[in-house]
């Protein structure tokens, strides 16, 4: 009996400790050649394989058409605002033009004016002439103002070099004129707000009599 025991005794020395769910730790145990070819290092990675290289190369392709028709829409917007534009300005200047063939048709009826008085009876009488110019003149003076133009006459006024061009100066009559316009050569004209011509002036000076 004491023998039996024994050898039981040894047993249990020899065997690995046990873990808590009745098996022995593997840490002493020799590796499985099943697990060893398993884990063989040669093999290519998987992201390698030439199953996912086409799936690559099919994403590149599909890219391409993308940047292809994007460029195709590129060039068709850029050839249709070349267009909007060439079309704005033909209309813009063709607005221009017949702006300008309106206001050349009621200067024509001015002409016409004109040109009755200077055909007119040679024995027609000064005043009669006279009055005929009149007429004429504010006629035309009509026609400007409604197309924008205004016109400068500084007679009275202090000199403003940036309307008014000084032709000549004349001695002041007292200090209190010094720098007035004294008269008007030709009056000057804006158009839309812009100077088109100054006016050229005489300009009283008290620079003499200093």
């Amino acid at each position: 009996m004491t023998e039996k025991t024994n050898l039981r005794s040894d047993s249990e020395a020899e065997s690995p400790p046990a873990d808590g769910n009745g098996h022995s730790d593997p840490i002493d145990r020799d590796p499985d050649p099943a697990d060893m070819a398993s884990t063989d290092m040669s093999a290519e990675p998987s992201s390698r394989s030439e199953k996912s290289q086409s799936v690559f190369r099919g994403g590149g392709g599909k890219l391409e058409d993308e940047v292809a028709e994007l460029k195709d829409r590129h060039l068709r917007l850029a050839a249709e605002f070349d267009n909007y534009r060439k079309r704005i300005n033909r209309e813009r200047s063709e607005l221009s033009d017949r702006a300008q063939a309106s206001f050349v048709a009621k200067l024509l009826d001015v002409l016409d004016d004109m040109d009755r008085l200077v055909a007119s009876d040679p024995a027609t009488p000064l005043p009669s002439l006279r009055a005929g110019l009149s007429a004429v003149d504010r006629k035309l003076s009509k026609e400007l103002e409604d197309a924008g133009v205004e016109r400068i006459d500084p007679v009275g006024t202090t000199f403003d070099p940036s309307l008014h061009e000084a032709v000549s100066t004349v001695p002041a009559p007292d200090r209190s004129k010094d720098q007035q316009v004294s008269a008007t050569f030709s009056p000057g004209y804006r158009f839309k707000g812009v100077l088109v011509r100054p006016a050229r002036v005489q300009v009283y000076s008290d620079q003499g009599k200093r």
